[in-house]
């Protein structure tokens, strides 16, 4: 599917379709050369057509705004060249319904929603008029990914915007009018896309072969069902939708935690809900349209640390100090290399985990961007101390703009949904359900998995021979780890964008963490390492360490989230708010408000 699903679509069929209301007189002649509703959704190969301009919308990275929604939390610095000083309007919680890509997102939701809808009514009319099972069967496949993809964008609507008070479309409109709709309650948009859901989770395969993987499938609408309710923390809804996409669908953890950040093993056993992207150009769009089936708006030069690249989303601190401190099995042999100087056997500088989530600049054991070491690859100085490697191709080419010159495009798929993120929702819900005990095999799965050390008492579980913390984790301790540790280090940086500012939210802390983090101190360390050519160079403040109160280091060292921490009000930014552009368009958007 990564290579054929997102071919380009006939004309645009879907967001050229004529629906004039006109009426017909003995006068009007069709042009054979425009395509209407009149010629148009009369069988099966239309459907299939629309639904490739669904997949498209779907594949528009506007659709979750990932550095902005990274931004407002507690993950991301994020601003321009330097650190620390920041003037970016998310991490500074003073955005407004005026910033372009809280209307960018909200747009391109509602645009793949228009065209699912163009699906699914078409598809509900053709369908009673098909004899054959094979025809009927596949139809009803094409329109479950139409209400999957409706259920699913407004889900990231709800969760993103507004309370989830939003307007509803379930129908096509046909003049100017129709466009215009009034809020609806959030329970209202909650029930209508649940209910897409659950008849995606009915009528969609487990999985598809061959050129069709890929596709939306019964377990990742289950996924997302299991997530609207962990998202209104109703633990004991979300529990049975975790445990079937865990054992009911064939997923597997991959071995290496690194095939689900980079183009190797892209669709793999893991991933549950996956965008697949191509470095190929479409030459009649211009290099930085989203219609472009590569186009990824930038990411991955806002992720990398390459010289002369604006600096998007860059670790917060607090979260680069718990990936360093990433604690590993000695007892797992991956945690071992040589040592290139001495020619021992030692043990790894950092853990597994951390080297395919992050680039830090001691991490001698890596390659970065085809250096031989992480530190010889980007710009680590000046307090400028790590960076993702999260939707980057540092593991293909020596440079982003080297792999598509000019282009600003990527074919690393985009992992929204995948296993290992399960397993730890289902360990929260096992932790509020008071299971402490299922809730540390649900998290030390994903910790083997990475080689690190285990959670709980030496020699207990279900790995007994792997090093354990030795620590008795009641639930407030275990809920902590989850929150503050498993989650973020896991997850950092994936998604469909609000999921961690969900959290926070939903957990009731995030005025709170920002109040926690502001308080910390940062001093940078210089790194003395040697280039690729063997040449000793000084790597200056490129080490992040936290500095103690009372530490004379604290009159040079820098904090973040300070902004956040005095700014921040729940009432105006724990959703994006309704964008300026639907304000100003929409005269009925205050109109009434559904029951």
């Amino acid at each position: 599917m990564k290579k054929h699903i997102y071919k380009k679509l006939f004309v645009a069929v879907v967001l050229t379709l004529s629906i004039s209301g006109c009426q017909k007189d003995w006068l009007d002649e069709t042009n054979p050369n425009i395509i209407s509703t009149d010629n148009f959704w009369k069988n099966t190969k239309d459907l299939q057509t629309g639904l490739t301009a669904v997949y498209k919308g779907f594949a528009n990275p506007n659709n979750h705004a990932l550095i902005q929604e990274l931004a407002r939390t507690d993950l991301a610095w994020a601003n321009g060249y330097q650190r620390p000083a920041n003037s970016n309007p998310y991490y500074l919680q003073i955005f407004t319904n005026a910033e372009q890509p809280i209307n960018a997102k909200w747009a391109a939701n509602y645009t793949t929603i228009f065209r699912a809808n163009q699906v699914i009514l078409a598809a509900e009319r053709i369908i009673p008029t098909l004899k054959s099972a094979t025809d009927i069967d596949f139809a009803t496949k094409i329109l479950a990914q139409a209400r999957f993809f409706r259920g699913f964008h407004y889900f990231n609507l709800y969760h993103s915007f507004n309370g989830g008070v939003l307007p509803i479309f379930e129908d096509v409109p046909v003049n100017e009018a129709d466009f215009y709709r009034p809020l609806q309650t959030a329970e209202t948009i909650k029930k209508f896309f649940l209910a897409d859901l659950e008849y995606a989770v009915k009528n969609l395969p487990a999985t598809w072969t061959g050129r069709e993987k890929g596709r939306a499938t019964a377990g990742a609408a289950e996924a997302l069902i299991g997530q609207t309710y962990l998202y209104e923390n109703n633990f004991t809804e979300a529990a049975p939708y975790f445990k079937r996409v865990i054992d009911n669908y064939g997923y597997k953890l991959m071995p290496n935690i690194g095939s689900n950040f980079t183009t190797m093993d892209e669709l793999n056993d893991e991933s549950i809900l996956e965008i697949s992207y191509a470095t190929g150009y479409t030459d009649n769009y211009n290099n930085y349209d989203s219609r472009d089936v590569a186009s990824t708006a930038g990411l991955q030069l806002q992720f990398t640390g390459a010289a002369g690249t604006y600096f998007g989303a860059v670790v917060a601190n607090w979260l680069i100090k718990e990936y360093r401190n990433d604690p590993m099995d000695t007892q797992d042999e991956r945690n071992y290399v040589t040592d290139k100087t001495t020619g021992n056997k030692r043990l790894r500088k950092f853990s597994l985990r951390t080297s395919w989530s992050v680039a830090v600049a001691d991490d001698v054991d890596m390659p970065y961007y085809l250096r031989a070491e992480t530190g010889q690859a980007a710009l680590f100085n000046v307090n400028m101390t790590c960076f993702w490697r999260k939707h980057t191709n540092w593991d293909l080419t020596r440079g982003e703009n080297i792999l598509s010159p000019g282009k600003v495009r990527s074919g690393v798929n985009e992992r929204l949904i995948r296993l290992g993120g399960i397993h730890l929702q289902y360990a929260e819900c096992l932790l509020e359900l008071g299971d402490v005990d299922g809730a540390l095999i649900q998290i030390n799965k994903i910790r083997k998995r990475s080689g690190l050390q285990l959670l709980g008492a030496i020699g207990s579980g279900e790995f007994p021979s792997s090093d354990h913390d030795n620590v008795v984790y009641t639930k407030e301790l275990l809920t902590n780890h989850l929150r503050y540790k498993e989650y973020p280090l896991e997850l950092s940086a994936e998604g469909y964008g609000c999921e961690r500012n969900v959290d926070l939210r939903r957990w009731g802390v995030k005025l709170d963490r920002f109040k926690e983090l502001a308080a910390r101190r940062y001093y940078a360390t210089d790194f003395a390492t040697k280039d690729e050519l063997g040449v000793s160079v000084t790597l200056w403040g490129s080490i992040v360490t936290e500095v103690p109160a009372g530490d004379p280091l604290a009159k040079s060292s820098w904090n973040e989230f300070q902004e956040a921490a005095k700014n921040y009000n729940e009432a105006v930014h724990a959703y994006f708010p309704l964008p300026n552009g639907e304000i100003i368009t929409n005269p009925k958007l205050y109109e009434i408000v559904g029951n």
